[in-house]
């Protein structure tokens, strides 16, 4: 029964991706005896927390929830906020236990609520359906631990690795099941992020259209020289408030001027190779804050991240073609890592098909 419930409050949870920044997504369910008292989830930052819209709904339901069963994707929070502590609410509604998913991975505050709770007499479990909470939450927690965003690399590619052909010709590698799981995931991050090659060759929009409904994630442009063209999508759209290019100083100032009248630029010291430096860029979108980063290439990009130490996963598309060659422009690119033992590993792989092309999925294990 605690499975059933659990699986109900992350669905609910899931209903407010992309809205909760820098909060995480986390659903509530009070249960008795198999029966609903009251749902609810966390809607966006600044809002009621998930358990006391639980608690509002059994209100409006009409239902007494002394002694029933609170069933929350993660531990109740225990600090003043922009909203008060959800331990103070769940201690005053008399609720007889609470089963939570995953404790606050905020080294400060983990498993603090669970003491308050146990505490005030409450059965406090532990566990189910964890994992899946985890993954909902994985930049959430990444973020809160290490103050920058968790990286997903992202590629379209043919079975050989490819992202495009000699001359360029990138559209479409994959087919349109796996470009409709791209937006999707999209949809699941704060930031999408592409290198100034990628602008001039596609001029992507790097919005979420899911259904009827647009929106904008941040949308981050590594252009060390600021190439980005005035008549870009990302600078001339009705979201271009929402687009963040990162140049140096090399960058002539009358084109940082011309672009900082349409979007947000920022100058960053330079790495070693002369481009962006990536950890002061990674420290800055999370002070913004951002807690994910899905990073669409190209493939000096990819290799960049990798080369840095700067992402955690993968995530490419595999379309069911082949492109060959060597002047074929490959999804990771760079110089490489030189040594064997420099190279990371991938675990917790995970394959999906999409009609004829797959998807992996997995964590990026660094030695």
């Amino acid at each position: 029964m605690d499975a059933r419930w659990m699986r109900r409050a992350v669905s609910l949870a899931r209903r407010a991706t992309g809205e909760t920044v820098p909060n995480p997504l986390v659903g509530a369910v009070l249960a008795r005896e198999g029966e609903v008292l009251g749902e609810g989830w966390h809607r966006r930052a600044g809002m009621a927390h998930a358990e006391v819209e639980a608690f509002r709904d059994a209100e409006r339901r009409g239902h007494d929830v002394r002694g029933a069963t609170l069933y929350v994707t993660l531990e109740p929070c225990c600090t003043h906020g922009r909203t008060p502590p959800c331990t103070d609410a769940i201690l005053r509604a008399g609720v007889g236990r609470v089963v939570v998913a995953t404790r606050d991975p905020n080294p400060a505050h983990g498993g603090r609520g669970l003491e308050i709770l146990r505490a005030g007499g409450v059965e406090v479990v532990e566990g189910p359906m964890g994992a899946v909470a985890a993954r909902m939450n994985a930049g959430f927690n990444h973020w809160i631990v290490h103050g920058r965003p968790l990286v997903t690399l992202k590629a379209g590619m043919s079975m050989d690795g490819k992202i495009a052909t000699r001359t360029g010709e990138s559209r479409w590698v994959t087919s349109e099941a796996s470009r409709a799981a791209a937006m999707q995931l999209r949809g699941e991050h704060d930031a999408i992020l592409v290198g100034i090659g990628t602008v001039l060759a596609d001029d992507p929009a790097l919005t979420v259209r899911l259904g009827e409904k647009e929106r904008s994630p941040v949308r981050v442009v590594l252009d060390s020289r600021a190439r980005t063209p005035l008549g870009a999508r990302l600078v001339t759209d009705a979201h271009a408030g929402r687009t963040v290019v990162v140049t140096t100083r090399r960058a002539p100032g009358a084109r940082v001027r011309k672009l900082r009248e349409r979007v947000t630029v920022w100058e960053a010291p330079e790495g070693g190779d002369g481009r962006v430096d990536l950890g002061w860029f990674m420290g800055e979108l999370g002070r913004m804050p951002v807690t994910s980063v899905l990073v669409e290439g190209g493939g000096e990009v990819h290799g960049a991240f990798l080369k840095a130490r700067m992402a955690q996963r993968v995530r490419f598309f595999y379309g069911a073609v082949l492109i060959g060659g060597e002047g074929a422009r490959p999804a990771v690119g760079g110089a490489g890592l030189g040594r064997r033992e420099d190279t990371p590993g991938l675990g917790s792989i995970r394959w999906r098909r999409h009609g004829d092309d797959w998807s992996l999925s997995a964590e990026i294990e660094w030695p």
